[in-house]
């Protein structure tokens, strides 16, 4: 699938919800639900998309278990959970996903997710850690340093070990709020069009470091982009960490950051046209047979709606014109 949805492709990592009646489905809990708009009784499952200009293929699955479910040994035990699973947050999973389709010898691709993921340090970290480029959301609340701290380590002690903490002094980091509303040079840039026509925006870029744990004395971060746009509001609505090349064009920028919105047509389509969601067994297994058939469903959709587009003339039925 990979190879047949060349070239400039991303890996978009989200998660979606299964509204749900009682308690017994492995994984049901209330707990908030993008799908329902609130909080419900649902599954959530975390996945990540293989995204490209010729389309979009989804390559695994995490099915979400609560910690209430975790320390349920009977609803386990009654449900077939492995033994081996324990709790683990939904970057967690995501990440084990890629860590699978790496595995795989899949060549690596810019990691794209909304805020729910970005937010996370240990997510941006582990993606730095394994050498992956990413674009992820962040709120308006994260605080960046806008030029380069100078912290220096405190002095060391005649006894103990010598210290590993950062002392900032004085300097304190702006959040990405302040960031923004003191940006100048915003320009307009489209990036696909829509049912309504050509969609745009304003945007601005600039290279920041983040300055999480800051207070706890660690060391200045890796530079990043910080991307935003403000859309018809009075101040941004729109933030984003992007581990990309300083050199880097604002417009490649904004393509790759709106490439994510795939991902939400993909669980529209295996949704309403495949059943992802119809599933109304109970068990561990069974909801991974499932959500396995319904990625081959459109995975052998993609390819052949791929195939009309570029060999039409192939294999043409025998009452064709």
């Amino acid at each position: 699938m990979t190879a047949e949805l060349e070239p400039d492709a991303a890996w978009v990592v989200d998660h979606t919800g299964f509204p749900k009646q009682g308690s017994r489905s492995v994984g049901v809990s209330r707990q908030y639900s993008g799908t329902l708009g609130k909080t419900g009784n649902c599954q959530i499952a975390v996945s990540v998309h293989h995204v490209g200009e010729q389309g979009n293929a989804p390559l695994g699955w995490r099915l979400y278990l609560p910690e209430t479910w975790i320390s349920d040994e009977p609803r386990r035990q009654e449900a077939g959970i492995p033994a081996e699973v324990v709790f683990r947050p939904k970057w967690k999973l995501a990440l084990e996903i890629i860590d699978q389709i790496r595995g795989w010898g899949l060549p690596d691709r810019v990691v794209l997710a909304d805020a729910g993921y970005g937010e996370s340090t240990g997510f941006r970290q582990e993606l730095e850690r394994r050498q992956l480029r990413y674009i992820v959301g962040v709120g308006p609340q994260v605080g960046v340093w806008l030029e380069p701290p100078q912290p220096t380590l405190l002095q060391p002690r005649r006894m103990g070990r010598p210290p590993t903490a950062w002392h900032y002094g004085e300097q304190r980091p702006l959040s990405v709020k302040a960031v923004a509303q003191q940006a100048k040079g915003w320009k307009t840039i489209g990036w696909r069009e829509g049912t309504q026509g050509r969609l745009q925006s304003r945007f601005w870029a600039g290279r920041v470091q983040p300055s999480h744990g800051f207070h706890e004395g660690q060391p200045p971060h890796k530079e990043v982009w910080l991307l935003e746009w403000p859309e018809s509001e009075k101040e941004p609505i729109k933030y984003f960490f992007c581990d990309l090349p300083a050199d880097y064009s604002l417009r490649r920028l904004v393509r790759l950051a709106k490439c994510r919105w795939k991902i939400e047509q993909d669980y529209q389509q295996l949704k309403e046209e495949l059943g992802l969601d119809h599933y109304e067994g109970r068990s561990w297994q069974g909801w991974h047979h499932h959500v396995t058939l319904a990625m081959m469903a459109h995975a052998f959709l993609t390819l052949e709606t791929l195939r009309s587009k570029k060999n039409y003339w192939v294999d043409p039925a025998e009452d064709a014109p």
